[in-house]
């Protein structure tokens, strides 16, 4: 796929070549969320990953049903370590969508006025902040004393820290009164340039004096070296490192304590915080822009490092209107600062088989520095960014890190020796032998091996477990690779049944892992506790293209039981049938992902994994919606027309709060249709169908 800028639309991809290149990305940015939150490694820099997202989410926002299992809109950071203790966030530690052009801020800006249905001339305003290049923590105080601190993890759990934090001296134990009875803080604990060269300087010493002891590796950047340190088992190692925490946000409150962004900022630092200066109330996207520009300018002189800016809207009234799409707030965003590139060698280039038979390039590269994080692999998209490109075997190439997560190859430098020959896609699966076809209209080369495919076999099960599906602790990719190849697993039901084949892996060494009574006894107890699965997380791990997390939820919104849908999609196999219609009546899934679902009911193999995965777990219904006496609770609506109060985006989330189904056709199953100004066709099916029609004030009035 062509390079495009963060705001550039996908229009010359076809559904199918959108499709593939949203799962190669998704890959991709696990991948290195995996390095960066969870093992505190990086292989890219900032830039390079906000490249990598910036080109799923131009993706993801032209088609959303689109969106592959592993959907990284609506997934945060990485899955807890298993040394510390899990908590559970009770408000959830959501990350911030990016953006990296003038036009990104305009268009943030506009999408906020829309959302509100605010007129131009009315104030807007914003808290513009710098955005800390730390870790993200958050500190429960209880009575003003600090109970708990935790890391952010996946999001909705996090590690428990909270002897490590009570380490660092920014960080007060006691808060300043007054303070309400329970309060979360949030922040980024960092490390300053300076602490961190100091610390590379004493490890550089403690080397040299000690040439015959295992050398102390240096720290790649203060990032890594801030999070490296609060994730020590001993807190003896935190307390010795120089780390600092800036506050900028809350979690649970028990009582209100501000009503603007601004006023939050007072009771923190009243408190005994420090903040992350320097902050600028800002109305409107020029102001935001100058700001940004600004801080950019006095980047190299602040004492830590920032890699862009964060906006906020300042009154808290709004922000609870905007709510949250996914995994990020409405009311806020990260606006980044360029990418870093540098050059190296291109020594080979492999080809990784995916889940679902894809064939994606993969540069291996000499390993180069690019904004402090050595690079050693980087993404070449697909075979036509290949041959475009002319990216050869042995060229120097120069590579993009774009954020915390994948680089990317932008190109060869044509001034220095070319590599020999061209480089020639592979017809053949280099896993299983198969032929690797192309669709026409397609930009991904697929094996057509299935489930002969090992690779796909081992990608599907890998999936299934994983952090968002099945969630199965101990069981990784390595030992999934591993019990694959001695037999022991074949398909996901058999997880379920190693119990029975205990006495082959107890006291064995298969793979890398000896297998001691008390690891088989983990795994066990770790399967054993995930026999029982809510209804969306198991539509997520059967991995159905095109499904991902917010797909698997809204189809088990809609039909409730694994029942219900099950025979929904079984029925839906026929185009030409009423049954076909439902699934694309859901709003955001449209007729290719309504396909793709159809398409796997249509496979007896399928059906046969679902009929023996019921024999040994139970998958429970979908949750009734909290609000689920209202008016709407359980039924169908449809918007049409221009609403004046609140903006289309607004009255969508606010229907679905209330317990209703959110559609984006009117069908006999539509219980209620809202017309706005300008109704059309929708607004006379209704009518034709009997519906009931409401207007934007009689919809008002029931929602209050």
């Amino acid at each position: 796929m062509a390079k495009k800028s963060a705001k550039a639309k996908p229009d010359a991809l076809s559904p199918a070549e959108a499709g593939a290149e949203m799962a190669r990305l998704a890959n991709e940015i696990e991948r290195h969320d995996k390095l960066y939150h969870g093992k505190d490694a990086p292989e890219i820099s900032d830039a390079a990953y906000d490249k990598l997202r910036a080109s799923y989410k131009a993706l993801h926002e032209e088609y959303p049903h689109l969106a592959p299992p592993n959907d990284p809109e609506a997934r945060v950071g990485a899955a807890p370590a298993a040394a510390f203790g899990k908590v559970a966030h009770s408000v959830p530690m959501l990350s911030l969508s990016n953006a990296f052009t003038a036009e990104d801020i305009t268009d943030f800006v506009e999408r906020v006025r829309r959302f509100l249905n605010l007129p131009e001339d009315a104030a807007l305003a914003f808290m513009a902040e710098p955005k800390i290049d730390g870790l993200s923590v958050s500190l429960r105080y209880e009575d003003g004393a600090l109970v708990q601190g935790t890391t952010r993890g996946d999001g909705a759990v996090g590690e428990n820290i909270t002897a490590n934090l009570k380490t660092v001296s920014a960080i007060p134990h006691r808060l300043k009164k007054p303070f309400p009875k329970v309060a979360e803080v949030r922040g980024e604990a960092f490390m300053t340039r300076a602490d961190f060269l100091e610390m590379n300087r004493q490890r550089a010493a403690w080397n040299a004096a000690n040439p015959d002891r295992k050398p102390l590796e240096p720290f790649a950047n203060p990032r890594n070296a801030a999070a490296g340190g609060l994730r020590q088992l001993d807190p003896g190692v935190t307390a010795s490192r120089p780390l600092g925490f800036f506050a900028y946000a809350f979690g649970e409150l028990s009582e209100p304590v501000g009503k603007t962004q601004q006023e939050l900022r007072a009771r923190l630092l009243q408190w005994g915080f420090t903040l992350n200066e320097p902050a600028r109330l800002c109305e409107g996207a020029a102001a935001l822009m100058k700001y940004y520009s600004e801080l950019e300018g006095k980047r190299a002189a602040l004492p830590f490092d920032i890699d862009g800016v964060v906006y906020k809207v300042d009154d808290l009234a709004l922000q609870q209107r905007l709510g949250f799409v996914s995994r990020a707030p409405r009311w806020a965003v990260a606006h980044k600062f360029a990418a870093e590139q540098a050059e190296t060698l291109l020594k080979a280039i492999t080809i990784q088989v995916g889940r679902t038979g894809a064939l994606t390039p993969v540069a291996e590269l000499e390993p180069v520095n690019v904004g402090g994080v050595t690079v050693s692999r980087a993404t070449l998209h697909n075979e036509d960014e290949i041959t475009r490109k002319d990216i050869r075997v042995g060229d120097t190439v120069r590579v993009q890190r774009a954020g915390d997560v994948i680089p990317q190859v932008l190109g060869a430098n044509e001034a220095r020796p070319r590599g020999p020959e061209k480089f020639k896609f592979p017809t053949h699966c280099p896993e299983c032998g198969s032929s690797a076809v192309r669709e026409e209209g397609e930009v991904v080369r697929r094996c057509t091996g299935g489930l002969v495919c090992p690779a796909q076999a081992i990608e599907r099960l890998r999936h299934f477990v994983s952090r968002d599906a099945f969630n199965i602790e101990g069981l990784g990719a390595e030992i999934i690779e591993t019990f694959v190849a001695e037999g022991l697993v074949k398909a996901p039901a058999d997880i379920f049944r190693l119990r029975g084949k205990r006495e082959k892996i107890a006291g064995r060494k298969i793979g890398k892992k000896s297998w001691q009574e008390k690891s088989v006894d983990n795994l066990m107890a770790a399967i054993e506790a995930r026999r029982a699965i809510p209804l969306e997380k198991f539509i997520f791990a059967l991995g159905i293209r095109q499904v991902g997390e917010a797909t698997a939820k809204l189809l088990a919104r809609r039909y409730g039981s694994l029942a219900a849908w099950r025979a929904a999609m079984t029925a839906a196999g026929d185009e030409n049938s009423e049954a076909w219609s439902a699934p694309t009546n859901i709003d955001q899934i449209g007729p290719s992902v309504a396909h793709d679902i159809a398409e796997f009911f249509a496979e007896k193999h399928n059906r046969n994994v679902l009929d023996d995965l019921a024999r040994e777990i139970t998958v429970a219904d979908a949750a009734a919606p909290a609000a689920g006496n209202g008016p709407f609770a359980g039924k169908t609506v449809v918007f049409t027309g221009t609403l004046a109060h609140m903006g289309r985006s607004e009255a969508k989330a606010k229907a679905e709060s209330l317990g209703a189904h959110v559609a984006g056709s009117v069908s006999a199953k539509t219980d209620f249709v809202v017309a706005g100004e300008d109704a059309g066709s929708k607004a006379k099916k209704a009518a034709a169908l009997g519906i009931k029609v409401l207007s934007e004030d009689e919809w008002l009035a029931l929602i209050k």
